[in-house]
């Protein structure tokens, strides 16, 4: 089996400050890539700032031989983002791997969330994300290759009380991944998404310490690794978590053609169990899957009642 690698190849990776960020650019570092290391150094709530620990992760890649710089830069801050990916560019020359990973907490049940916290970690997760992407995206289409990893989350897959920003935030990037990929395609940009179950300092409180002890950051390495590599697929939803991985679909189902007449609503209602029965499902290549099925039902009932 042979190892994945990432020798000559230029990677930033945002968060990387601590926890499951500071694995990711470890890891990256020992398979050979040069490593932009980027946080902001501040609380789990976003507040305060500190390069002090990006240094400390480029001080260990370093010290095992790696090459790496640190950068202290908000990813709510596209100017300071493009400054970020400029500083990369002009020490190594390009960048081929993205992995989206900064994040904040602002965990509270939605009726007593006061909105400034929902707009807060909507902007860190998905206006972060999106701004680092524009910001690498010219590099990648001009040298015909990227690699970009978002970071979602089974919250926003799935849902979790307390977490309606995070979870709003997390599946947006999804739908961020859905449409780069789709635009990406042509000049080789792969675009991914990982759902990781890791103990870091943003779960200290969330899970009892018998399971924090087997969610360690570096478990769900390997699914980055796979999805930042040469060989990646595009478009996929990784899960992983304490040694095991799973994949993520949003799928659609075969449905039924209930027409728009007066009645509709109450036959949709009468037929609701086949609409969201799952036989058949499938994964669309792009929104346009949905469209194209209901306009074949409709046109087939039409053909049938002639």
């Amino acid at each position: 089996m042979q190892k994945l690698s990432f020798e000559g190849q230029v990677a930033i990776v945002t968060g990387a400050g601590g926890g499951l960020g500071r694995e990711h650019a470890l890891a990256l570092a020992r398979r050979g890539a040069k490593v932009l290391v980027n946080d902001l150094g501040g609380a789990v709530d976003g507040s305060g700032a500190s390069v002090s620990a990006a240094q400390k992760v480029v001080d260990e890649i370093r010290a095992m031989g790696g090459q790496a710089m640190a950068n202290g830069a908000s990813v709510t801050d596209f100017a300071a983002v493009q400054a970020m990916v400029q500083q990369a560019v002009d020490a190594w020359g390009r960048v081929d791997i993205l992995v989206n990973n900064a994040g904040i907490l602002r965990d509270k049940s939605f009726a007593k969330m006061q909105m400034e916290d929902f707009r807060l970690v909507v902007e860190v997760h998905l206006m972060g994300a999106a701004n680092c992407c524009k910001a690498v995206w010219p590099h990648m289409q001009a040298q015909n290759y990227g690699r970009i990893v978002m970071t979602t989350s089974s919250s926003g897959l799935y849902g979790n009380f307390g977490q309606s920003n995070y979870g709003a935030a997390k599946m947006a990037q999804v739908g961020l991944m859905q449409t780069l990929a789709i635009e990406g395609a042509k000049h080789n940009i792969h675009v991914n998404a990982l759902a990781p179950t890791a103990a870091t300092r943003m779960t200290e409180g969330l899970m009892p310490q018998a399971v924090l002890a087997a969610l360690k950051p570096e478990a769900v390495v390997p699914a980055m690794l796979v999805l930042a590599h040469a060989d990646a697929p595009t478009r996929t939803i990784l899960c992983a978590g304490a040694g095991g991985f799973e994949a993520a679909h949003i799928t659609l189902t075969q449905g039924v053609y209930v027409g728009a007449g007066e009645d509709a609503a109450e036959q949709l209602a009468a037929q609701l169990g086949a609409v969201t029965d799952r036989t058949g499902e499938q994964v669309p290549q792009s929104g346009a899957a949905q469209g194209q099925l209901e306009v074949g039902k409709a046109m087939a009932a039409q053909s049938a009642s002639v």
